[in-house]
């Protein structure tokens, strides 16, 4: 059985808006509670909390949605996430940011298998593929802008000291996305030989799942330099208060979500190789373009604010993309076991750069924040093009 994907796209949509909220919060708690005197070092770790979860509990939760079925495990995922950011806003104790990260990880983990399963079941064809999930994440990026605007003029009212009430709207959310998913009949994955991940994953992985998995972690290492780190970068180097930080940074968000929303619209009239090293060179070009005012005009520059935002508009394709484009060869029954690794390197990738990030913050080597990123694309870029010409062979 198949369903029509408009009427489960709202659901999905708001599922991955639901995730992004609670996942790029991180942004906010890091301006928030380094005022509060915790350490950029502690901090950087913070991500860890979140992510390394989301790496360890992805190839389990294959087995467990494949047992109790998407859409039940997907109700479950969102459940967890909206009593969690209720919870929330009554504990102070810095140990439970830690443990409540961890709790939003795992159900991220099960959250992300579930959706991709559910486009991979219902769409076949490799641009269709990823028209679907350009929509669908570019929601991701939305949840990026909203969480950024609504704590920002949160935190600059006189109820700032309540800003961590605003996590009580991700739990109504919840509520409804839940809603809809329990009024809809979704196309389960057909049921395969169960021979363990271990056997599964050795039938699976081949030099080009390989590289396509650099990729992943590349990619979603350079996106995790600007969403968590791009408001106290902001503020701390280029001397903005934590309002507008959080605004510029928003707006990054909002680029991205254009980005994809176009890119949706206009993939099918071009080679997907082709359009993503046209988006990954043109944010080299705005890296340098940056690089240059840094050194050559002033190192405050306030036309940094504008101009990072930009870079939001084409590095947000990049990951749909190239996912699309490797999941469409993949299996329907091995879909699930295929994200779970999406998952897991994407989990490694932002893990790893937040924790440098937090090391370039807290030796105050700030001035080095576009140089750092310039080199990370320059990797990416590298990666992607042995990725395609590997690709074009099918190997």
């Amino acid at each position: 059985m198949s369903i029509k994907l408009p009427n489960i796209s709202l659901p999905l949509k708001l599922t991955f808006l639901i995730f992004s909220m609670v996942l790029n919060c991180m942004g906010i708690v890091i301006l928030q509670l380094s005022e509060a005197n915790i350490t950029y070092e502690k901090l950087g770790f913070l991500e860890s909390f979140k992510d390394l979860p989301i790496a360890f509990i992805s190839l389990f939760a294959v087995n467990f949605i494949s047992k109790i079925g998407t859409k039940k495990s997907l109700i479950l995922a969102l459940t967890i996430v909206g009593i969690c950011s209720t919870i929330l806003p009554f504990v102070e104790v810095f140990w439970f940011y830690k443990l409540w990260f961890a709790i939003i990880g795992t159900c991220f983990a099960i959250g992300k298998i579930c959706v991709f399963g559910i486009i991979r079941n219902n769409v076949s064809d490799e641009k269709s593929l990823a028209k679907t999930m350009n929509n669908v994440e570019a929601s991701f990026m939305i949840g990026i802008f909203v969480v950024n605007t609504g704590f920002g003029w949160l935190i600059s009212s006189q109820f700032s000291q309540y800003w961590k009430f605003g996590f009580l709207s991700i739990s109504v959310l919840s509520v409804i996305t839940i809603f809809l998913f329990s009024k809809i009949k979704i196309a389960e994955p057909i049921e395969s030989d169960n021979q363990g991940i271990i056997s599964e994953l050795s039938k699976l992985i081949n030099p080009l799942i390989m590289l396509f998995l650099g990729v992943i972690f590349c990619i979603v290492f350079v996106e995790q330099s600007f969403n968590s780190w791009l408001p106290s970068f902001y503020k701390n180097h280029l001397k903005v208060n934590s309002f507008f930080a959080l605004q510029a940074s928003s707006f990054l968000a909002l680029f991205s979500y254009v980005g994809r929303t176009i890119t949706a619209n206009i993939i099918q009239r071009f080679s997907l190789s082709k359009y993503y090293v046209l988006c990954l060179s043109l944010i080299i070009l705005v890296l340098i373009i940056i690089l240059g005012l840094q050194y050559f005009d002033s190192d405050n520059s306030m036309t940094l604010l504008f101009l990072f935002p930009v870079i939001g508009f084409f590095l947000s394709p990049l990951y749909p993309v190239i996912n699309s484009k490797m999941i469409a060869k993949i299996d329907k029954e091995k879909a699930n076991l295929f994200t779970s690794l999406i998952v897991i390197f994407s989990s490694l990738g932002s893990s790893v750069s937040s924790i440098i990030m937090s090391l370039l913050f807290g030796k105050q080597m700030l001035n080095f924040y576009p140089l750092y990123i310039l080199l990370a694309v320059t990797v990416l870029f590298t990666i992607s093009l042995i990725y395609f010409r590997v690709a074009d062979k099918k190997i």
